[in-house]
């Protein structure tokens, strides 16, 4: 079985900078293959990591199930829809990327949902790690897309609304009951906005509270030029050199989580 990390965190946390990061650090440790998965509606972790897709799963999904679609006699709709999710699967060095997409008007995500998870109950077991970036906020917890979850990431700026909101998603999962084994605070200063917390202040007080209420600060992923650069110029973090500060601390926080 596959190990599953998941990252979570409202917009503007670097949660997807934070899901090529750690993608990164398992292809360089070896830990492959690995499958990403860009469960977030405004997708943008394959830029993150480089690369590029020509379908999502609701792309998919809408050109099957909808009304009028060719279906060949004697196949099963839903069927035919993982088949053709294998043809979304973008394929890369180490690594495959399955992008979910986003819904036009106001419809919901809900079966777009049930079948990406029946597909990736059936995909994932020739992974060694299955990694998602979750949509910003709430929602995916509420739509129960993260579930059996071996270590979810739940991403923060290094403020105490932020932190407060992170908790609010960590207690969201505990009541959903959503089978995440174990859950970790991230504070990501990429955008250099605040120095590092003194033990004492208020944002430092409230880490502890989280701590004490499950949900544990693995560390902090510094602010880092070079990947700020690499953002600019359009460019995957799989790039940046291993003795980046961003790659080194999210190399030591996953060392810490035992991966």
């Amino acid at each position: 079985m596959p190990q599953v990390l998941a990252v979570a965190g409202k917009g503007g946390t670097g949660k997807t900078t934070l899901a090529a990061l750690v993608t990164t650090y398992l292809l360089r440790a070896g830990k492959t293959p690995v499958l990403a998965v860009d469960a977030d509606p405004n997708a943008n972790l394959n830029e993150a990591l480089g690369v590029e897709y020509d379908r999502t799963v609701v792309d998919t999904v809408e050109a099957v199930m909808g009304d009028g679609a060719a279906v060949p006699a004697g196949v099963a709709k839903r069927q035919l829809v993982e088949y053709q999710m294998h043809d979304a699967l973008v394929e890369s060095r180490g690594f495959d990327l399955l992008v979910m997409g986003r819904t036009e008007g106001p419809g919901c995500y809900c079966h777009a949902n049930d079948l990406l998870r029946g597909f990736l109950e059936k995909l994932s077991g020739g992974y060694a790690h299955v990694i998602m970036d979750n949509e910003a906020g709430l929602e995916h917890l509420s739509r129960r897309t993260t579930r059996n979850v071996d270590l979810l990431l739940i991403a923060a700026n290094p403020t105490v609304t932020a932190v407060r909101s992170a908790g609010r998603i960590h207690q969201i999962a505990r009541s959903l009951k959503l089978g995440i084994a174990q859950s970790y605070l991230v504070l990501n200063r990429l955008n250099g906005a605040a120095e590092p917390a003194v033990r004492g202040d208020a944002l430092a007080a409230e880490v502890e509270r989280l701590a004490s209420d499950g949900l544990p600060l693995l560390g902090e992923v510094p602010y880092d030029e070079q990947v700020l650069a690499h953002s600019m110029e359009a460019r995957g973090v799989l790039e940046l050199p291993a003795t980046s500060s961003a790659a080194v601390a999210v190399a030591a926080m996953m060392a810490a989580a035992g991966l």
